[in-house]
């Protein structure tokens, strides 16, 4: 039996997709998608080893913490990254007023909350559509220029941001 490294991805039956994150005299210590941490003894061999790294190849904790952020953000469609709202917004309130109706205010960060997940689910949707194999080249092109108009209809909304790298990036900000 040829044991796994720290890095290793692995798909265990019960617990789905993981990572290894250290190794233990008996055990893996396995970060899991959807139940975090987990500890598994270095004879079990019943998951499917998507992508075995070496024992003898060094990898730091911050290279692995790394590759796990970037696994677990492939894998959920959700935001693992802390995407603030910028200083001069906060406590802020947004009020909503039309003619002959009752002002409806709506705290920002709520409001805010909701433009990143918007984000985020079209980020997952971009994803989707690269790994999809029922679609030709052409469609995934004219899917992700649609996907690339809409972000340039949310630029409006860069202001909220405090980071500019959190921006929506449309079309002509692209070229």
């Amino acid at each position: 039996m040829e044991f796994l490294g720290i890095g290793s991805r692995i798909k265990h039956p019960a617990f789905g997709e993981g990572v290894i994150i250290r190794l233990h005299v008996a055990a893996y210590e396995v970060c899991f998608t959807q139940f975090g941490i987990k500890m598994v003894g270095k004879e079990y061999n019943n998951w499917q080893v998507i992508e075995q790294i070496p024992v003898e190849e060094s990898v730091s904790f911050s290279e692995a913490e790394k590759a796990l952020v970037k696994i677990l953000r492939a894998w959920s469609g959700v935001s693992l990254e802390k995407v603030e709202l910028g200083d001069r917004w906060k406590n802020g309130k947004m009020i909503l007023q039309a003619d002959g109706v009752q002002p409806k205010e709506i705290p920002i960060d709520t409001f805010f909350h909701k433009i990143v997940m918007m984000r985020d689910r079209l980020r997952v949707l971009e994803q989707s559509i690269n790994a999809s194999k029922k679609l030709d080249d052409e469609d995934k092109v004219n899917l992700q220029q649609y996907i690339t108009r809409c972000y340039g209809s949310m630029t409006t909304f860069n202001i909220l941001f405090k980071n500019r790298e959190d921006y929506f990036v449309g079309e002509s900000a692209k070229e």
